[in-house]
């Protein structure tokens, strides 16, 4: 196994290579308003770091958020033009999934949950039990609407301390947990997700209703 994973569903452009074991190279930048700048060149980058040519690899694992509509989009077209280009498998993962297993790895114990920023003084979250098996979500609500775990980690959880109060990292997700993930559910011959968005709500841009045509019909 030799996965290319990276992620742009948070303010977070993070790439990493995993052999199946452990992760071979890997960077992340925080830059909320570059992803389409930042994401090649980071995969060039852990690509050279981890000596690997890009025919040589075996799948592609990507966050399919939830996520901002702008950033996330990056991500996934890029996953699919790889893919298609390389004829690799395209293994989707909820970004929250991937926070979650980098929490665990990094010690945290009992339920919790996972929160990211959605703007609007809203959420994307999802709740674990013990294990870091998935229980509830992913979702996008106000803090104030939830009832969440004591433990809670994520951006999300950081900006609303009065719903999380004790909130800690990680922040942002990892391509190196995104990619350990995949390996793991990979190697246990669970299926991930396709690579489809979990937008969970609409673009802000939309098209405004009611206006006038410029011209004749």
């Amino acid at each position: 196994m030799l996965l290319l994973a990276f992620d742009t569903a948070t303010p977070a452009v993070t790439a990493a290579v995993h052999d199946g074991t452990t992760v071979l190279a890997e960077t992340d930048q925080v830059d909320a308003r570059r992803h389409g700048e930042l994401l090649l060149p980071a995969i060039d980058r852990v690509l050279r770091a981890a000596g690997v040519d890009k025919h040589r690899l075996t799948g592609i694992a990507v966050g399919v958020g939830p996520g901002p509509y702008t950033g996330l989009r990056v991500g996934l077209v890029t996953a699919a033009a790889l893919g298609h280009a390389l004829d690799l498998p395209v293994h989707g993962v909820c970004t929250l999934d991937a926070i979650a297993h980098q929490a665990r790895t990094e010690g945290l114990t009992g339920p919790f949950t996972v929160a990211t920023d959605a703007r609007r003084k809203e959420v994307y979250w999802a709740s674990y039990d013990a294990d870091g098996r998935r229980t509830e979500g992913p979702g996008v609500d106000r803090p104030a609407e939830l009832s969440p775990h004591p433990r809670a980690v994520g951006a999300g959880a950081l900006l609303y301390p009065e719903t999380f109060p004790g909130a800690h990292g990680p922040e942002h997700v990892s391509a190196g947990a995104l990619a350990a993930f995949a390996a793991a559910e990979l190697a246990a011959g669970r299926e991930l997700l396709p690579n489809a968005p979990l937008y969970l709500r609409r673009p802000d841009a939309q098209v405004p209703a009611g206006y006038k045509a410029v011209l004749p019909a």
